[in-house]
């Protein structure tokens, strides 16, 4: 290779007349020419039989003409294609964006009126459509519901639960060769399933779904189906049937089918490079080219992601194996039906630079590597290794991985039209990957997406990357997992082990990756989410305009000198000691704390932060872990908000906390032609906070004035975005367990502190209320618990554990026995009206008011003094259902043995026990009702002197409950 390369350079040197081949390409061309500018060949084949015998020997530039070329097959180069460094090898367009290569193909056909506004057509034998283009535009298979571009952040722009029902499909003669788009069950993607016809009783019967790699059923309403010729109904609709060779199509008003133009699409790769490590194909470039038309790969997307939520498809328009220093330049790819461009397994210096992606099937540019470089690889998500046993050698085990490659200057929109698990640029089990100065847009998922952290070293700056997340949930315009070896779904079995080893979690994650001077903007997720595990960040310099900074579970993640417009940091389940540091940033809220802070999992460094706000609390969320004790709460005197000129002004009170201001206006593409078509994001108005937000119901120790319990352990609401920290949809809720001690008996029935309830004996609980409402249902028998663990779904049956019981009655004829020998003392935190306190132990029910709190208390308590400390088995209340709207309670029911007074703050846990919450509201009331908490058979509730009810309001006017007694026994 030296020999040559010195060769080229005499010759270059001697004889410039000979110091270069220049080939011909001409859409009216003859592949029996020579290939010069008089006599031009007609094909990319012909011009590379040319190139070869003499690729690397002299530089060679390859000029094709303006016009359409439809590739017959794939353009294959391999190694014997290769330039040198000295002697490259160039294909480019004579102009450029001039010259179209095409992996369709045009069809001359003579169109007859069918009926109702369709038309239909003979087309040639053997002939299989996946795409139909007329005039250059893409049209829509026959579908159901119809396509409707203004539904643009709906999932498939148009979808029904009753997609493919079984009374929708009564109507389809034989929906054989259809297919099935369903969103993820959490909206984490999608799934794609063939149709492979109806069985015996009229249901609809489909394969696939390998799509996802987070596979939990297809989301109940969000689906579609398509190639159906009875759904053929709307313009721009078509059917082909194979089998008759018809093709059936309803052009729009616009449409002149005796002069339109129709195209299908053929190939699934335009061009491949192939070659190995020790064979690469080197120093090509590809200039100035539109690659258009390739097909559809959804149904092969199927390749597992180290424990990502993806799948793959290995492959691209233009994809790339075992390469060097190859070069796509200036060039456009459009109307793909996969991946545009994939960069697989070996590849070195791989640049993509100055090109314009759009409207792709699914990626726009993806860098994947082989899972045999990996030290002990896992695919799929529950999937875990012995973490004392795995290879502790940093970094991986070959070099069959892309690395020290670029995407530079690009424009990438419309990612994703047809697959839902997309990204703009995708970095997979790669190394030193950069990404700059792109501008990234309307993506289906993220904009740009790192899978795992083998190996890191990427470099992420200066792009521009909004309207993304369109149509799934859960991700941010930047995306990252790191479900590294280190990793595990039980975060303790990864935290047992790091606290021996701290540099445990940068095995893979062994190199830096930095995100800087870039503009995010997600209004359906966060603007830079890194999920599980992902470590070794260096984040600063940013301007996030919408969902703010997440940083869940991971080690050594600095974020620094970043602006967040109307959000902040979202911290999510970290690990003890994660060595995490939040600094110099402006904030415009308070951090919103997922299943944290606690006193070990608080960050090496969450401090010296600007909270633009008007309430000087903003900073002091978290002040008791030691969290933003020298940050500040001020204006910092922003230079043009309104025009996203976000940079702070002389004097601005955020250069105290150590901020610098970075550029504004150098965010996405910078070439001319580009930047003259690429959008920006809207800038949103200012939000400035007068109060703080309310605290995630999962966060760390902030005062919380009334807290549910069940079980004995703290239950809460899934809010927000708190879905993502327990790898569910906001659509399928669930309540959350924490707080959990050995004598809880939650604890002692195998539950555990972070499992979610989602279902009790059947019924779906996506809030507390449901929880409560089904476990009073069920009395004092077991209970059937569906619950998310790690992330996993489990079942598991709950007996012999305290119960609550449910009876109403019309009259006021109950026995009522305060069940102690000494008449208990009754207190109360606040004054009652109609009734002294005396009476809720005189053992008569009346029909009146009791003692009750004033409308609007939301924090009355009632406290039961026994005397001294005794063991009690059950205690009841009773309620008068004055009006008919004051029988329904809301309590909690605490305890305490102490021997002195313990006061009013039940959140104390020292004095007291939570015991269960109580929410009578769906139950059917009568004059009276009682509910009843007993111990399970044969057991008590504990030593206890004092019981207090925390009460809450029952009616729409904040009216609280009628008590008139209450026993303890």
């Amino acid at each position: 290779m030296l020999r040559f390369s010195f060769a080229c350079v005499l010759l270059i040197s001697a004889t410039p007349s000979l110091s270069a081949l220049d080939v011909y390409v001409s859409a009216t061309g003859d592949d029996s020419n020579k290939g010069s500018s008089a006599s031009p060949v007609a094909s990319l084949q012909r011009a590379r039989q040319i190139v070869q015998p003499v690729a690397g020997k002299q530089p060679v530039t390859v000029h094709v003409g303006d016009g359409v070329y439809y590739l017959p097959d794939t353009l294959r180069l391999g190694p014997e294609d290769s330039g040198t460094q000295e002697c490259p090898v160039v294909y480019q367009a004579q102009n450029r964006g001039k010259t179209v290569l095409s992996g369709g193909k045009k069809l001359e056909l003579q169109w007859r009126p069918y009926r109702d506004g369709v038309f239909q057509t003979s087309t040639p034998v053997g002939l299989s459509i996946d795409q139909l283009f007329v005039d250059g535009q893409l049209q829509r298979m026959a579908r159901y519901p119809n396509y409707d571009p203004q539904k643009k952040t709906q999932a498939y722009q148009g979808h029904a639960a009753d997609a493919f029902s079984k009374s929708r499909a009564a109507g389809w003669k034989d929906p054989t060769g259809g297919f099935i788009h369903a969103m993820h069950r959490s909206r984490w993607g999608g799934y794609h399933y063939r149709i492979t016809g109806k069985d015996s009783e009229g249901n609809v019967t489909y394969e696939g779904g390998w799509q996802n790699n987070r596979p939990s059923g297809m989301h109940a309403d969000q689906r579609m189906v398509e190639n159906i010729f009875e759904e053929l109904d709307a313009p721009g609709e078509w059917y082909h049937n194979a089998k008759t060779n018809t093709l059936y199509f309803y052009p729009g008003p616009a449409v002149n089918l005796q002069t339109a133009k129709i195209e299908v699409v053929r190939l699934r790769h335009l061009i491949e490079f192939r070659g190995t490590e020790s064979q690469p194909v080197r120093h090509i470039t590809l200039k100035g080219f539109v690659f258009r038309h390739s097909a559809r790969t959804f149904m092969e997307t199927k390749e597992q992601m180290l424990r990502s939520d993806w799948t793959i498809y290995r492959g691209g328009a233009v994809f790339l194996k075992g390469t060097e220093d190859i070069t796509i330049t200036d060039s456009e790819m459009d109307q793909l039906g996969g991946n545009a461009v994939f960069v697989s397994d070996y590849n070195r210096r791989v640049k993509i630079q100055r090109c314009h992606i759009h409207d792709t099937g699914a990626s726009g540019v993806c860098f994947v590597g082989n899972p045999n470089a990996v030290r002990d690889p896992l695919f799929r998500y529950g999937e875990k290794n012995d973490l004392n046993q795995v290879d502790r050698t940093p970094g991986p085990k070959n070099n069959q991985y892309p690395a020290d490659c670029v995407v530079d200057d690009c424009l990438i929109h419309g990612i994703g039209r047809v697959e839902r698990q997309p990204a703009g640029v995708q970095i997979e089990m790669a190394s030193q990957v950069t990404v700059r100065d792109c501008s990234i847009y309307d993506c289906a998922r993220a904009g740009i997406n790192i899978g795992d952290g083998a190996w890191g070293g990427h470099l992420i700056e200066r792009c521009d990357v909004f309207d993304t997340v369109q149509e799934t949930h859960d991700h941010g315009s930047f995306n990252s997992w790191g479900r590294d070896r280190y990793w595990s779904s039980n975060r303790a079995e990864s935290q047992a082990v790091i606290d021996d080893e701290p540099d445990f979690p940068f095995l893979d994650a062994y190199q830096t990756t930095v995100i800087r001077n870039s503009r995010w903007r997600c209004d359906h997720g966060w603007d830079i989410d890194l999920d599980d595990g992902s470590s070794n960040y260096d984040i600063y310099n940013n301007l996030m305009l919408s969902g703010g900074l997440k940083l869940r579970e991971g080690f050594r993640r600095r974020a620094w000198n970043n602006i967040t417009i109307n959000n902040g940091l979202h911290p999510h389940v970290w690990y003890n000691d994660s060595g995490d540091e939040v600094f110099s940033n402006i904030f415009m809220a308070a951090p919103q704390g997922a299943r944290m802070p606690t006193p070990t999992a608080k960050g090496k460094r969450i401090d010296e932060n600007l909270y633009y706000a008007k309430t000087p609390g903003m900073k002091d969320r978290y002040a008791d872990f030691g969290w933003d004790r020298n940050s500040i709460v001020a204006d910092p005197l922003f230079v043009n908000p309104s025009q996203g000129d976000f940079r702070v002004k002389d004097g601005s009170p955020a250069f105290e906390i150590g901020f610098e201001n970075f550029p504004m206006d150098q965010f996405g593409v910078k070439d001319k032609s580009l930047k003259a078509i690429a959008a920006t994001p809207e800038i949103p108005e200012l939000d400035v906070k007068s109060q703080m937000n309310r605290p995630r119901s999962d966060s760390g120790r902030i005062t919380i004035p009334r807290r549910t319990f069940w079980m004995g352990v703290q239950a809460s609401d899934l809010k927000g975005a708190e879905f993502s920290a327990f790898g569910v949809s906001a659509d399928e809720g669930g309540i959350a367990l924490s707080g959990f001690t050995p004598q809880s008996a939650a604890a002692k029935v195998g539950l555990k502190e972070g499992d979610l309830i989602q279902a009790v004996n059947g019924s779906k609980t996506k809030r507390v209320d449901d929880l409560l409402a089904e476990t009073l249902k069920a009395g004092d028998q077991p209970l059937q618990v569906t619950l998310i663990r790690d992330q996993r779904a489990m079942q598991i049956e709950i007996r012999d554990v305290p119960f609550l019981t449910f009876r109403r009655q019309s009259t006021n004829e109950f026995s009522v026995d305060a069940g102690l020998k000494r008449t208990p003392k009754v207190l109360a935190n606040q004054s009652v009206r109609d009734e002294p306190l005396s009476v809720l132990v005189d053992g008569r029910l009346d029909s009146n008011y009791g003692p009750v709190f004033g409308n609007g208390v939301t924090s009355g308590i009632y406290k039961l003094d026994l005397g001294q400390p005794q063991v009690i088995r059950s205690v009841a209340v009773w309620s008068h259902h004055l009006q008919q709207r004051r029988g329904p309670q809301r309590w909690t029911l605490y305890a305490s043995a102490s021997e002195k007074d313990p006061g009013w703050n039940v959140n104390d846990t020292k004095s007291f026990r939570p015991l269960t919450s109580v929410d009578t509201r769906r139950m059917n009331h009568d004059a009276f009702n009682e509910v009843v908490y007993s111990a399970e058979r044969g057991a008590d509730l504990g030593p206890v002197r004092w019981l207090v009810w925390q009460v809450s309001p029952v009616t729409s006017q904040s009216e609280n409950t009628s008590f008139q007694e209450i026993r303890v026994r």
